[in-house]
């Protein structure tokens, strides 16, 4: 009598856990990632994920190197605009596509070679555009985690109140203390979903702000910038 042969599982390696744990959050959220349950997931005892990944620190790194590892390089005819415009705009929709990343990324104390890769990119996007050292120094640093397709907001506004009735008490104390801040919030159509102050459109204020950057970049490249220039 034949024996029915079983389909062999895959054999573990540290993309598989590291592709695993990144499907996990993406499911679950960043919360419900653990050692325990990525082995579960891939059907191991625990210790197995050790001989791969150091620790969950590892994992995490690893992680956001597979989201990074995401972004699609620009057209290699572009001018430098275009192409530090499309390459940031692509780590955006990673990072979108991942909405767990952006805490992990803040987390993270160290640089990866997928890090560095990404950021050596962009300075050499600069520097092939006629821009000095030392202006692509001050660029970088303006561009901050835009640079990563997300804008770290200073001051995050909090929900309003579902009651009707708090929501329109709230409203009127706001306005009447800040009566100029509640006239620019009321400016522009508004999209539940923001994160860039109560209602923003996330994805218009990312390009506005990205887009006023990269045209003062090119004013002072122009310039041929330098400080106390």
């Amino acid at each position: 009598m034949s024996q029915v042969a079983t389909p062999r599982r895959a054999p573990l390696s540290r993309e598989r856990v590291l592709r695993a744990a990144v499907a996990l959050a993406d499911a679950d959220g960043i919360e419900a990632l653990s050692m325990r349950r990525l082995a579960e997931r891939l059907g191991v005892v625990p210790m197995a994920l050790y001989k791969h990944v150091a620790n969950k620190e590892e994992l995490l790194d690893g992680m956001v190197d597979v989201v990074l590892g995401e972004i699609e390089p620009p057209p290699e005819e572009a001018d430098w605009r275009t192409a530090v415009r499309e390459r940031i705009l692509s780590a955006r929709r990673a990072l979108l596509r991942h909405p767990w990343a952006r805490p992990v990324i803040e987390s993270r104390t160290g640089a990866s070679p997928v890090v560095l890769d990404h950021m050596d990119a962009l300075v050499a996007t600069f520097r092939a555009g006629g821009f000095s050292a030392v202006l692509t120094h001050h660029v970088m640093h303006a561009l901050g985690s835009r640079m990563w397709g997300f804008t770290q907001e200073v001051f995050p506004s909090p929900p309003p109140p579902d009651d009707p009735e708090q929501r329109e008490a709230m409203f009127r104390q706001v306005a009447a203390r800040w009566p100029h801040i509640v006239e620019i919030a009321g400016a522009r159509a508004h999209d539940d979903d923001s994160v860039v102050g109560q209602g923003c459109d996330d994805q218009f204020e990312f390009e506005f702000t990205l887009d006023l950057m990269l045209d003062g970049f090119e004013r002072l490249r122009q310039r041929d910038w330098s400080p106390g220039h």
